[in-house]
């Protein structure tokens, strides 16, 4: 191996460790950073430099164990229903405007009565908000947001998939959302959500026929 290929090695995991240190998810900045420690590990002995293959190697075993952690934790969710009118939802929305305006940006704070809002807690610490009208069958998602360092669609699932019931209770059979940004487009996409024109539609129903095997 030519000393341009060692070369590359090196930029490989300079490039991925700064990269790492701009996710806003902790998962993926542990990914991330473990494959930059891995090339900087493989760098340093390449070059015979074995205290930067050390501290590198040593970083990617800190990765491995903590990454182990996230798959092994046994996260506890429910759900917090509050008013539209709740101070804290208003302040909520209001701390996190920036990132929401990012992710969907047509939403405004609005507090109307017909509103569903809920907080989900994840280890009873408020981690998503979701915010839709209700109009007969149809459930319009105004928000659905995720605080950053736990978008790792653990919520969205404790939603879509293991809650149907919850929905359905309510007489609720669809969702309806708006595309919004490139990337809440893709997330709507990976929760089963059919691009319908300018709408994404999610069909609750046929989650919760398929969990309980009734046909109601």
């Amino acid at each position: 191996m030519n000393i341009n290929s060692v070369e590359l090695i090196g930029y490989l995991g300079s490039i991925l460790v700064a990269v790492s240190l701009m996710m806003k998810s902790l998962l993926r900045l542990r990914i991330i950073n473990l494959f930059g420690a891995l090339f900087f590990t493989i760098y340093g002995v390449l070059l015979g430099a074995y205290p930067v293959a050390f501290l590198n190697g040593l970083i990617v075993c800190i990765d491995l164990y903590y990454l182990f952690q996230m798959w092994q934790q046994k996260d506890f969710f429910t759900f917090l229903e509050v008013s539209p009118k709740s101070e804290y939802l208003r302040a909520f929305v209001e701390f996190f405007k920036d990132d929401i305006t990012e992710i969907i940006p047509t939403y405004t704070y609005q507090p109307e009565e017909d509103l569903l809002c809920f907080f989900i807690l994840r280890n009873m610490m408020p981690v998503g908000l979701f915010i839709a009208k209700v109009q007969g069958e149809e459930a319009h998602v105004q928000l659905d947001y995720v605080i950053p360092n736990y978008r790792d669609f653990k919520v969205a699932r404790f939603i879509f998939d293991e809650n149907a019931a919850f929905f359905i209770q309510r007489g609720i059979r669809r969702f309806v959302s708006e595309g919004g940004s490139a990337i809440h487009q893709t997330y709507l996409e990976k929760m089963e959500f059919v691009n319908q024109g300018e709408m994404y539609v999610h069909k609750v129903a046929r989650k919760y026929y398929k969990t309980t095997g009734s046909n109601n």
